[in-house]
């Protein structure tokens, strides 16, 4: 399991968070339910992934427990995935530099 995996994991968890926040909205409005029906399975099998990799990973990546604590935050808040992948690409570019 690699960290580049988990990322992008984290951006399609998040994307899909966001495109069902808008289809929620749609629906809770008059319009279809469409959006709802086909994205709440998807974004719900993406978040599972996210939470186990995120345990698969933590001691591989050497996150603290509040890193961890932290990344996990990041898959229920809008826009946390693509905070976790930034925070990531930051580490990396560090660690490489180093």
């Amino acid at each position: 399991m690699t960290i580049e995996r988990f990322r992008r994991i984290a951006l399609l968890e998040a994307t899909t968070f966001l495109i069902l926040l808008v289809a929620s909205v749609i629906k809770n409005t008059g319009g279809s339910e469409i959006g709802v029906k086909i994205l709440g399975p998807i974004h719900g099998l993406l978040f599972v992934v996210y939470v186990l990799m995120v345990w698969q990973l933590h001691d591989e990546a050497g996150w603290t427990r509040k890193q961890t604590i932290w990344i996990l935050v990041g898959a229920v808040l809008p826009f946390g995935g693509y905070v976790v992948d930034w925070w990531l690409a930051r580490r990396e570019r560090t660690a490489a530099g180093a």
